[in-house]
């Protein structure tokens, strides 16, 4: 059986889930979905994906799961126990968790999957919902190189930058030092849009002169216009920034490593979570600087 051949079981359809689903349909896999709300996959479902009523019957019925869920939770709760993947998955098929989770979680779905002969990827990803309906994600993956080797042509579909970063568990190590990086980053950007405003210049221009220099960053070029129009839709959640930030900042002290841009941008998010933006995108945090300023 070819790869195109095999039957992918996508579990997780929210602001990115759904984009990444659309893409492996658009490029000629069959899809088997699975979501909580199942009013979240009917653009899926319309379209030819067929719809599971259970974990236990997607796993049975894939050669290829994904997951991109919430929380570590989720993760538990999709892989675990005796409704989860692990113990309905078929031998010798692939399961890649793509959610942003705990590395050790990523090393246990591995040692549990690698006991029953089934191969376990961790691979999350970053680009928010750009990168997401483009197909152009960075894949940050950690499991066996055979594994990454047969999977390489599906998340070719997915992303751009796609590296075996190492080990299970490798791939979520690097998404949190790709979100430590964004954390303060994102201080950044909404000083920098505050401080043109306040020094009366133009901030769209500002930003074309400063998005190609040594200030350059994906949050300034891509979520700086949307501080500026007011444009505060999910590309990516607050509240699920918040969790990956929370998950960073714990493995960062579990390997002796002081983070105080992650704590003061973790401190910040939280802020603004209270005045009620859990559910904007990461580029809200701009309110909370408005309101300190004005």
């Amino acid at each position: 059986m070819t790869l195109t051949e095999k039957k992918i079981g996508f579990i997780g359809t929210g602001v990115m889930g759904k984009s990444m689903a659309l893409n492996l349909q658009r490029a000629g896999y069959f899809i088997n979905i699975y979501t909580r709300t199942k009013e979240k996959a009917d653009d899926l479902i319309n379209q030819g994906a067929v719809w599971k009523e259970s974990i236990k019957d997607l796993a049975a019925e894939s050669d290829i799961i994904i997951t991109m869920v919430g929380y570590p939770s989720d993760v538990e709760e999709v892989y675990f126990g005796e409704s989860g993947i692990l113990e309905h998955a078929k031998a010798r098929s692939y399961i890649i968790d793509m959610t942003t989770s705990k590395p050790s979680l990523a090393t246990e779905i591995f040692k549990q999957a690698k006991a029953k002969n089934i191969h376990a990827l961790d691979a999350p990803v970053s680009g928010g919902d750009i990168g997401a309906q483009k197909g152009t994600l960075a894949i940050m993956i950690g499991g066996e190189e055979d594994a990454y080797e047969a999977l390489l042509p599906l998340f070719k579909i997915l992303g751009e930058n796609i590296i075996l970063q190492g080990p299970a568990g490798a791939g979520q190590h690097t998404k949190l030092a790709n979100q430590i990086t964004i954390a303060s980053n994102m201080i950044g950007v909404c000083e920098a849009i505050m401080y043109a405003k306040r020094a009366g210049l133009d901030p769209i221009r500002v930003l074309e002169s400063i998005t190609t220099g040594a200030a350059g960053s994906w949050s300034l070029t891509n979520l700086g216009p949307r501080m500026i129009q007011g444009d505060f839709e999910p590309g990516f959640y607050v509240k699920h920034f918040i969790k990956d930030m929370t998950i960073a900042l714990e493995s960062a002290k579990e390997i002796g490593l002081d983070t105080p841009g992650l704590s003061l941008s973790l401190e910040m998010y939280k802020e603004l979570a209270g005045h009620g933006d859990n559910d904007s995108g990461t580029q809200a945090l701009i309110k909370l600087f408005e309101i300190q300023n004005l």
